[in-house]
């Protein structure tokens, strides 16, 4: 079936962030004595999709001190991304091509007021008909509650729908809501299990070919 809808992932597809995620992360956590490893970081963000609080010892940190460590990281995270690079090389010539030739949509389990300062700076978000974040809907990637949004939103079939991912739990998602994906993998993915893509791409621009 021809392509009607492409939905693209943020993080890692369209912009380099995971990097300054994880590296926030990190710092927040080496200050209670944990420190993350990029495995971990691969496990525990881009496969399982279940983050790092659970890591802390629950006898020593309590639910508040937990919020307090989320928030200095969530705070430290926007920070990097107010001041670092982001798009990724290709990404702004393959969106702005393909723009109005198809249904268009960020899918995404970042915050919304993350989304929103990466993308101040941008210049993308004219090129997509909708947005989805992890605002948008009570599960997030593994789980296919964001992309079966997409698809009612898109007004297309999931048959005439393609998913652009660059993780093993957005590739979950996306083959549990009834897509085709195709994965990018990135410097933290490139050693993931991504059998279950229809193509796995070394870069962005090979996405027009897939269409």
């Amino acid at each position: 079936m021809p392509t009607r809808a492409i939905f693209w992932d943020n993080d890692g597809v369209l912009v380099d962030t995971e990097r300054l995620y994880l590296d926030a992360t990190s710092e927040v956590l080496s200050t209670v004595g944990v420190q993350l490893t990029d495995e971990q970081y691969l496990e525990l963000f881009l496969v399982q999709g279940v983050g790092v609080w659970h890591l802390l010892d629950e006898t020593r940190f309590s639910k508040a001190d937990i919020d307090r460590l989320r928030e200095t990281r969530n705070a430290r995270y926007a920070e990097r991304l107010m001041r670092e690079p982001l798009l990724i090389d290709g990404v702004k010539e393959v969106v702005e091509s393909l723009a109005g030739r198809y249904r268009m949509g960020v899918v995404t389990s970042s915050r919304r007021d993350h989304f929103d300062l990466i993308h101040a700076r941008t210049g993308l978000l004219g090129c997509f008909d909708f947005v989805l974040t992890a605002d948008d809907a009570a599960e997030v990637k593994p789980h296919p509650a964001l992309y079966l949004k997409a698809i009612e939103k898109s007004g297309c079939d999931a048959g005439t729908c393609l998913a652009v991912e660059d993780s093993e739990r957005g590739l979950a998602a996306a083959h549990a809501a009834g897509l085709r994906c195709v994965v990018i993998a990135t410097a933290l993915t490139r050693n993931s299990r991504f059998e279950h893509a229809d193509r796995v791409l070394g870069r962005i621009g090979e996405v027009v070919a897939v269409l």
